[in-house]
């Protein structure tokens, strides 16, 4: 046994995770290679946290702003405001910092970042929208990253046309087409480091990282070595194609007037673009340059420990930079005038020590943040394809070497990134990209917050400094910003992530990952139901609560159709009652058949619980299920059950176009078919599994237990309309008759308005409220006696139905003209039933009884007193349901199989028909 378990590690996948980790081996920990998965599992996990997270996440960070965008915030945007951006951008990252600790110290986090977490916690839709977002905002970076890098080079060495002021080695032929070769020739040395492999890039990152850090040294030393100076500026073209005159720019040092003209805003149109700047253009391009704080977390599938490494390398790497960022700000509005900030981005070369010292570290910053952004990108589109959830589309980005390394996936981002080069400028895609990062971080920071919020008891993160405020703080801050930095990227954003949602949604994904949204439907639910008061209910809100009792649901799905349509809005409970004895049994056999169950709900469309139960007995398994069903406030107060007669099951899988299946016995995904999950239909004449003594006495039960009762005979001959979701306002029209009088007690009594009636009358209302029966019109039919005027009780039962808010045709029938004619008028209730009249007796009034209902199936009103104008007669629509008043069961059990023979004659050949007795008040007349 032991043995065997690491071979099983390998199979559980995420169904059982924690097997993953070989405990009875000496191996470590071991991942699985399917979905989101590291590409070379725990033998490619080799990067610490310095290397894996903290090199590439300062560096991302830094990207091209710190070189080149520090003059052009705080020149435009004056100190105070470039701090508030600062502290505005870095509490919106400190806060998806936060979010990112939480959910990475929660559990083993694999490859793809950002999109393993996100998916793993809000499910495939939403996390495979976001993902594919988020890596599309990757590619835009290294896109941008690479222009930022050629609009360096070029300033530095582009041919300046003649152009005086202009200093350097300009040799390099400017242009939009030039720009792209070189931009392409840059992406492909990215692309080649990148291709190598997750080792080679972490070498390079951290040799980048060196030069960078001496370059900033540099630059920090210049600010106070270096004297007051004057800079040339390079000409700007005028509108008519005549540059402008040539301006200065002023190094003053340390200066208190410096810092008093640099402190307000400025804002002026941006060199490069021609664009009038604002404050949300100028935070746009700040932001873009520090949305950096996932390229740690997009490396989790080759990190030693990313649990550890994730939260502690993210929180340093934003600690720095943002402390670099900030004496920066600072240094440049003391020592440099406002003409210098915004006419001469790159300023910080003008005013070095050694000038090449601040190129190296302006191409290396380019070069580092553009590979981090591409192998970022490259990882998280290689688990978007493992987990297959954009089907072939993405099948190359599959494609691993024999090291791991998914080779695929970086050509595939290469030739992305390749198209969006041909955008152009940098300040053009600034804002596109911090939109689709924003998205990202909302969506972590949701992701959190449903964890918390759910308060499931496996979401205990070692990392605690957040909480449900930070989480929810986080999501409103990115959406906030979404959209002051650019509300038609933003709108866009989010309509793409819907349509990416829904196209998942309807392609179906995993359901093994877990999905917070039912942690947070069980949290509320729980809530609510707590609330559901039973004490508090009132008449006028009385709604059905159904437990219809199946066999088989082969024979049943008519009937299972129509009791959904008759719930409006109230508890429906599917209840099987599995024959057996737990004492006698190895394993409980009810617990393998809820998923089968669960399926036949799913492909019925039906909107209902699944209840089963073992029992020696259907009896007593129908009492269990009586009691137990339901839960709180939501208990069913109605039993529903199958008629009890000898008519052949008939198999509805078989005809039903939702039960449609293969020939091979399976469904769509493989899965079994449920023809193969329950048994054939009983053959006629076959032992059943209830005697027609227990049908009785279960009817018997449920009303002692203060159930009401729907006893259903020939659903299956409803038409297919009557029994779909859609409207039936377009099929012939049809009748649906009520008869509220006990037909095997004609006399004495209250008659229809008895609670039995009136539970008749509100059963046949509510099944006209659903849109397949709206064509349907209801007719009660009101039973006269012999000696009785018409019209009296007629205009008794409209005032009432009037009070009620039902809209019926009321018929006025003679009824007890037959067996019963002559006899005294005083009958107790269940004469007829009991046998104090006799069997033979009891017969004949059933059967006359089923002779007058026949005789009205298929007519109209055919005029009489108080009808309306204009109807049907003979030839009108044929009754589609009848409602009939079903009496109590004898209190004698010997009487019992009598009883259902008397049921059984009252209901031959009326078609489809529900037999009813309600016992609980459902109508009430106050507001």
């Amino acid at each position: 046994m032991g043995a065997g378990l690491p071979g099983r590690a390998h199979g559980a996948g995420e169904n059982s995770p924690l097997l993953a980790y070989r405990l009875l081996g000496d191996e470590g920990v071991a991942f699985s290679a399917n979905g989101a998965g590291g590409p070379g599992g725990a033998s490619a996990r080799k990067l610490s946290t310095f290397l894996g997270v903290v090199v590439p996440t300062v560096l991302s960070m830094f990207s091209i702003v710190v070189f080149l965008r520090i003059g052009f915030v705080v020149g435009h945007a004056g100190l105070l405001q470039a701090l508030a951006m600062l502290l505005v951008a870095y509490f919106i990252l400190a806060l998806t910092v936060l979010s990112v600790c939480a959910i990475a110290t929660n559990g083993a986090v694999r490859g793809g970042g950002a999109y393993f977490m996100i998916s793993r916690t809000l499910g495939p839709e939403v996390g495979g929208s976001i993902g594919l977002m988020f890596y599309l905002a990757n590619v835009c970076g290294c896109a941008v990253s690479l222009l930022g890098l050629v609009e360096a080079v070029l300033d530095v060495f582009g041919d300046a046309g003649g152009q005086l002021g202009s200093s350097g080695l300009h040799v390099l032929p400017q242009g939009y087409g030039w720009s792209l070769l070189y931009g392409s020739l840059l992406l492909g040395l990215v692309g080649g480091v990148c291709t190598l492999g997750a080792g080679l890039y972490a070498r390079a990152s951290f040799l980048t990282f060196l030069l960078v850090s001496g370059s900033l040294a540099s630059v920090l030393v210049s600010f106070v070595a270096v004297g007051p100076r004057s800079i040339p500026l390079t000409p700007r073209p005028g509108p008519n194609g005549s540059s402008l005159p040539p301006q200065v720019g002023h190094f003053t040092g340390f200066n208190s007037s410096t810092l008093k003209a640099n402190l307000g805003a400025g804002y002026a149109k941006d060199y490069t673009t021609g664009a009038m700047m604002t404050f949300a253009s100028v935070f746009a391009v700040l932001f873009n340059g520090c949305t950096g704080i996932m390229a740690g977390a997009n490396m989790s599938g080759e990190l030693k420990d990313p649990s550890r490494a994730i939260p502690l390398g993210t929180i340093v790497a934003v600690t720095y930079t943002f402390f670099i960022y900030t004496l920066l700000f600072f240094l440049s509005s003391f020592t440099c005038d406002r003409t210098l900030l915004q006419e001469d981005y790159g300023f910080f070369r003008a005013i070095s020590l050694w000038p090449p010292l601040v190129l190296i570290g302006i191409y290396a910053t380019s070069l580092s943040a553009s590979m981090s952004s591409l192998i970022g990108a490259s990882r998280i589109l290689h688990a978007l394809a493992q987990d297959d959830l954009f089907g072939v589309i993405l099948a190359p980005a599959k494609v691993v070497s024999r090291t791991g390394n998914p080779w695929g996936a970086v050509l595939y981002s290469w030739g992305l990134v390749q198209l969006v080069l041909l955008a152009g400028k940098l300040n053009t895609l600034a804002a596109v990209v911090t939109v689709f990062y924003l998205v990202a971080y909302a969506a972590v920071d949701l992701s959190c917050l449903s964890l918390e919020w759910a308060s499931a008891p496996n979401f205990r993160p070692t990392f605690s400094l957040f909480s449900w405020h930070t989480c929810l703080l986080g999501v409103a801050s990115c959406l906030l910003m979404m959209f002051l930095i650019s509300p038609g990227a933003a709108g866009g954003s989010l309509l793409l992530m819907g349509l990416l949602s829904a196209l998942l949604t309807a392609r179906g994904g995993p359901s093994s990952w877990g999905y917070v949204s039912q942690a947070l439907l069980f949290h509320q639910v729980r809530k609510y139901l707590l609330r559901l008061d039973v004490r508090k209910d009132h008449v006028k809100f009385w709604r059905p609560q159904l437990l219809l009792l199946v066999g088989n649901p082969r024979g049943a799905l008519p009937l299972l159709r129509l009791a959904n349509q008759l719930k409006k809005g109230g508890l429906y409970v599917l209840g099987h009652v599995t024959l057996g004895d737990l004492d006698c049994l190895p394993s409980d056999p009810v617990q393998p058949q809820y998923g089968a169950w669960l399926s036949l709900v799913d492909r019925a469309q039906v909107k209902a619980f699944v209840d089963l139960t073992l029992s020696p007995s259907v009896r007593q398994g129908a009492q269990h299920l009586l009691r137990i069903s339901g839960l709180g406030g939501m208990k069913p107060n109605t039993l529903v059950l199958g008629f009890y007669d000898d008519a052949a099951p008939q198999d509805h899988f078989l005809t039903d176009p939702a039960f449609s299946e293969a020939a091979d016995g399976t469904q769509e995904g493989g899965s079994p078919a449920l023809s193969t999950l329950f048994p054939p239909p009983r053959a006629p004449g076959s032992p059943r599994a209830l005697s027609p003594q227990d049908y009785v006495a279960t009817v018997a039960d449920a009303l002692k237990m203060n159930k009401n009762v729907v006893l259903a005979r020939a659903c299956g001959a409803l038409p297919p309309e009557r029994l779909s979701r859609g409207s039936g306002g377009t099929s012939q029209p049809h009748h649906v008759d009520v008869w509220p009088l006990n037909l095997l007690r004609p006399r004495g009594g209250p008659g229809y308005v008895d609670v039995c009636g009136l539970f008749l009358l509100q059963m046949a209302t509510i099944l006209g409220m659903v849109p397949a029966w709206h064509s349907a019109r209801l007719r009660i039919f009101l039973c006269l006696g012999p000696r009785e005027a018409p019209g009296a009780a007629e205009g008794r039962l409209r005032a009432l139905l009037s009070q009620l808010r039902i809209r019926a045709e009321v018929q006025e029938v003679v009824w007890g003209e037959g067996a019963g004619a002559g006899e005294p008028e005083e009958e107790e209730e269940g004469d007829f039933v009991n046998g104090r009249r006799g069997d033979a007796e009891a017969e004949a009034l059933a059967s006359s009884a089923n002779a007058l209902v026949r005789a009205q199936q298929g007519r109209g009103r055919g005029g009489g007193p108080g009808g309306p104008e204009g109807g049907d007669g003979e030839g009108g629509p044929a009754t589609a349901l009848t409602f009939l008043y079903l009496p109590r069961p004898p209190a004698d059990p010997a009487r019992y199989t009598r009883y259902l023979a008397l049921l059984e004659t009252l209901t031959r050949d009326l078609g489809p028909t529900l037999l009813i007795h309600g016992v609980t008040p459902v109508t009430c007349t106050d507001l």
